[in-house]
């Protein structure tokens, strides 16, 4: 495994407006949630520089009026997700012309352990792993 593995670097976010709204309004996107968090998934049309997976996480105002709870959450659900990258890593390999964009949306008026939210993320990874598949 390479020393790199593990690691989530800047080109692996979503960011720009027009990917933000490509991903939630454009038809191609799907979704499924694992409580408290909600995934939605496209696939695209992969540019040469650009990383196999970008995701984006978002947790709304109206679930933590604080930014210090936000952050928390948003640093749990990236963590998780570092941890587990390689599982849609090796999928996506096997598909080198495209890019997988998702969107983790927290949906929770709560905290919760970093372990369950693990749990949660890497229910979500292997159910995208397992649509893409089809």
């Amino acid at each position: 495994m390479e020393p790199r593995a593990h690691s989530f670097h800047k080109s692996e976010r979503v960011t720009g407006r027009t990917l933000v709204e490509w991903l939630f309004k454009g038809g191609a996107s799907r979704s499924m949630s694992s409580y408290p968090l909600r995934a939605v998934y496209a696939l695209k049309e992969r540019a040469v520089d650009e990383s196999p997976v970008r995701i984006l996480v978002s947790v709304p105002k109206r679930c933590f009026k604080r930014a210090v709870k936000r952050n928390r959450v948003k640093r749990q659900v990236r963590e998780a997700y570092r941890h587990n990258k390689q599982l849609m890593g090796q999928r996506m390999s096997l598909m080198p012309g495209q890019a997988l964009m998702v969107a983790f949306i927290w949906m929770d008026d709560r905290l919760h352990d970093s372990d369950e939210v693990e749990r949660k993320v890497q229910s979500l990874l292997m159910r995208i792993n397992e649509k893409l598949c089809q």
